[in-house]
């Protein structure tokens, strides 16, 4: 039986994947729950699940959430902050960790949990584009198990022969697939008077708000694009993306042979979250098969990056190197979170990331967190500014 902490419990994939851990209880036992602030949610899954840790990382809202757990005589144990989530990710009993804390903020106890040599499911992409080479060299040197769970890098993982580099595979591309998000056929005039419950009305997927508008700028698709450069041992030239808006394909492979390899499915993050539980078997997820004749067509078509900047600014950060990836990911969190408090517009977004990118040029990356998260409050001032100056 697998001992899993599920950081950001209360986020979309937190949800997801305690749904498939309901199903499965003899197979799967929750240790530890975390979430940043929606503790009445956490309240819910404590009650449930009956963890034996919980972490709320704002430590103002602790004290009151463990007087909570108190009254109602749960046996939990309440932590908080960062020290908390680093934790119960690196706690000898748990044997999985699924890494679903949005954004910078959830790059510490990841990377906790992968030296402490546990089994990680990755739905935290930041912790690449951030850190990327840190990330992997601590995954090889703790011998964790690094495992995808964005449903793109998920159906390549799935697509591709366990323990082989693309080059001993003999694979010629991937094809990343995007939806495209809800803007897909608007022009930049008519953008850039969206509204944020717009941007977060995606087509396809349920998602939380900050990742809804980040698929919307297709700044998701880049920070994506540099997550499967890590993962995968490779460059954006070998990188495609293609966009998909039935999002049914989740993601090919394309082989030196002329074969092309997809994996289909419902667009349910249950599907990527239970192969990784249950890797290398399969588990049901929940999920309902796929209806070829109700999907009736699939269609791709090339990116627009004239409308959709972001693709190419995370492109040109992952050439550049060293510190840009953090930089892009830092000035995209501020933007985003100022255009969802109506203090800018969307397509002031990329405009605000390209500005402090072209302000600070890209550095030799450090090679500890702390000089990490100190090149990400940099970067955020700057955004900040360019928001006062520009918005």
């Amino acid at each position: 039986m697998q001992a899993i902490t599920v950081l950001g419990a209360t986020g979309s994939i937190g949800v997801s994947t305690l749904d498939v851990i309901a199903r499965h209880p003899h197979r799967y036992r929750v240790f530890a729950l975390t979430a940043n602030s929606r503790t009445d949610i956490l309240l819910q899954q404590c009650r449930q699940f009956a963890p034996r840790y919980a972490v709320v990382a704002d430590e103002q809202q602790a004290d009151a959430f463990a007087l909570r757990v108190r009254e109602e005589g749960l046996a939990v144990e309440v932590l908080a902050g960062v020290a908390g989530l680093e934790a119960v990710a690196a706690h000898p009993e748990v044997t999985t960790v699924m890494a679903a804390i949005v954004g910078f903020a959830g790059l510490s106890p990841t990377l906790a949990a992968v030296r402490a040599g546990k089994k990680i499911l990755l739905a935290n992409k930041e912790a690449l584009v951030c850190a990327g080479q840190l990330f992997m060299q601590a995954v090889g040197q703790a011998g964790a198990t690094l495992l995808p769970i964005d449903s793109e890098h998920n159906a390549i993982f799935q697509c591709l022969p366990y323990g082989k580099t693309l080059v001993e595979a003999g694979v010629r591309r991937l094809l990343l697939t995007a939806s495209g998000g809800p803007f897909r056929e608007r022009s930049l005039e008519e953008m850039e008077w969206v509204t944020p419950e717009q941007a977060c009305a995606h087509p396809n997927w349920s998602m939380g708000r900050k990742i809804s508008v980040d698929s919307a700028t297709m700044m998701n698709k880049g920070l994506e694009l540099i997550e499967a450069c890590w993962l995968f041992g490779t460059t954006p030239a070998q990188v495609q993306v293609v966009v998909h808006p039935q999002s049914i394909v989740h993601s090919l492979v394309e082989y030196a042979d002329g074969s092309t390899l997809a994996q289909l499915g419902n667009p349910d993050m249950r599907t990527p979250i239970a192969y990784g539980l249950a890797w290398p078997e399969r588990i049901d997820a929940g999920v309902p098969a796929l209806d070829l004749f109700v999907a009736g067509r699939l269609d791709f078509l090339p990116p627009d990056e004239v409308r959709f900047p972001a693709l190419r600014l995370a492109r040109e950060a992952f050439i550049a190197g060293g510190s840009a990836p953090l930089v892009l990911n830092a000035a995209n969190e501020v933007a985003v979170a100022a255009f969802l408090a109506g203090r800018l517009p969307f397509t002031g977004v990329a405009r605000i990331v390209e500005r402090v990118l072209e302000q600070l040029a890209a550095r030799p990356l450090p090679g500890d967190l702390s000089a990490l998260v100190a090149v990400d409050a940099l970067s955020r001032q700057c955004a900040e500014q360019e928001i006062k100056v520009h918005a």
